[in-house]
């Protein structure tokens, strides 16, 4: 049985354009204190959690490519 969903981050979206590293790491951290008290028995809370980590961390990780001369 199949069910029908709206992913996170498709396959084929764009990586974000990343600050420096380090205001990644500080955004990422900021953002790891505000969603710390996300009510996990709040389904539209957790839902929002979930996109806004999944948005830092590949914004992480595009400016850690980015420093080490990785591309796209």
């Amino acid at each position: 049985m199949s069910t029908s969903y709206d992913p996170l981050h498709g396959p084929d979206e764009e990586t974000p354009d990343p600050a420096s590293l380090g205001i990644e790491i500080k955004l990422a951290r900021q953002l790891l204190d505000e969603t710390a008290t996300a009510n996990i028995h709040d389904h539209t809370a957790m839902v929002k959690t979930a996109a806004s980590l999944n948005y830092r961390i590949r914004s992480l990780l595009a400016a850690l490519d980015a420093e080490r001369g990785e591309g796209k």
